[in-house]
């Protein structure tokens, strides 16, 4: 049997991070953690790929409320890659200037609240405008990002910086530049990427760290249970219930 590549790459990517990110991971998780106890919210950007990120933090079975996902439709809904809301629309809005400020207008940020920010590029206006603009309403910013990508290239924003330059706490998704991993003999370009894997890995990280953390804050999580292991259909019902009314009510002044 053929040697399978990307299963190797991935081991060796998660790995490394939990060797090298453990302190800036709890890092995050304790200030996620402050601002949930504090009913403040922990909002979540990621545009493009990045989205699915936001999606896997939350709203998702055994996610915590206290998020709140920003995932701007335009940047992060261009499967039908040509026509309407296709791929070269996303790819020019990422890098427009002034398009993250026009999101962040449509929202009322609180004292308590922070921000998680993933990119693994790092590099283009949007993203970095999200983080600029959240740090210039006095939140701190967290970034999941591959900090080897932005050494190897250029910003694209004008003050020439990069996210892993911007942010407050930085976890390095420890992806290669590029994000491709996988160099096939005759193919032009690198295949299978691999951010996806380790900012899956890293969110789902922060979920648990987050949920300690709240326990030890003496602050219960309220976490969404599978309804096929609740334990009965009344018990799943309430469990989600409670978990939209929490999420309604921290969100409300949004």
């Amino acid at each position: 049997m053929n040697k399978l590549h990307f299963p190797e790459i991935a081991k060796e990517i998660i790995g490394k991070i939990e060797q090298t990110q453990v302190e800036n991971l709890h890092a995050a998780a304790d200030l996620y953690a402050q601002s949930i106890a504090a009913d403040g919210l922990v909002h979540l950007w990621g545009g493009g790929h990045s989205s699915m990120g936001v999606q896997e933090t939350f709203p998702r079975i055994g996610s915590i409320a206290g998020f709140h996902p920003i995932a701007e439709l335009p940047l992060t809904y261009y499967t039908n890659v040509v026509g309407v809301s296709g791929l070269r629309q996303a790819l020019f809005l990422e890098r427009v200037p002034g398009y993250a400020e026009t999101v962040l207008q449509n929202f009322e940020f609180g004292p308590r609240d922070c921000l998680e920010v993933i990119s693994s590029t790092g590099i283009n206006p949007v993203v970095l405008e999200i983080a600029l603009g959240m740090k210039s309403r006095g939140l701190p910013v967290v970034a999941i990002t591959s900090v080897a990508h932005q050494m190897a290239t250029r910003s694209r924003h004008a003050s020439g910086k990069r996210l892993c330059e911007i942010a407050d706490i930085v976890i390095d998704n420890c992806t290669p530049p590029g994000d491709a991993s996988v160099q096939i003999d005759g193919c032009d370009y690198p295949t299978s990427a691999t951010s996806s894997l380790a900012v899956i890995t890293i969110v789902q990280t922060l979920n648990a760290l987050v949920a300690e953390k709240l326990v030890a804050l003496g602050s219960k999580p309220l976490i969404l249970a599978s309804p096929h292991f609740v334990g009965n259909e009344a018990e799943s019902k309430q469990n989600i219930e409670a978990y939209y009314a929490e999420f309604r009510r921290r969100a409300r002044r949004l």
